[in-house]
């Protein structure tokens, strides 16, 4: 069957400018309603990172603390779950190799902060969130060891 050149210049036209201005504002809702999801994914990202690091942080002090009887005091810092201190009270059964094979940074590059004894338990490990400030809010937020 053979079109007609009629008909078939009617089926090659292609769209109309009505056609293509739905289709353009239909995808101009979409990206509205899903960007600002998208965008904030990151920073989620990098909180849930944050609390995962602490946890495993935790785990080594109670490590540490189930080998030498007592975390390591805050001067000898988080350090001592990757080298055997020599300074405060020398742990007699550290265990070779350490806790840790090396001291992870928080998701925004800063190392993360300990205090022993901790102001909101035994012991505190933290993050000072993107700020790098202690408090805040939202990104900023200090994420700690007290939150798990």
């Amino acid at each position: 069957m053979q079109l007609s050149p009629a008909r078939m210049t009617r089926t090659t036209r292609g769209f109309t400018l009505i056609e293509i201005m739905v289709v353009v504002a239909i995808l101009g809702i979409l990206a509205a309603l899903v960007v600002p999801k998208i965008m904030g994914r990151p920073d989620e990202a990098r909180v849930v990172a944050a609390r995962q690091d602490i946890a495993a942080i935790r785990q080594a002090l109670n490590l540490y603390r189930l080998d030498n009887l007592r975390y390591p005091t805050t001067e000898q810092s988080l350090q001592a779950l990757v080298e055997k201190p020599t300074s405060g009270t020398i742990p007699n059964n550290w265990k070779s190799g350490g806790y840790l094979e090396r001291l992870p940074n928080d998701p925004w590059g800063a190392p993360y902060q300990y205090l022993s004894p901790g102001v909101h338990g035994e012991i505190d490990v933290f993050s000072l969130g993107a700020d790098g400030a202690s408090g805040g809010e939202g990104n900023n937020a200090d994420i700690g060891s007290w939150e798990l």
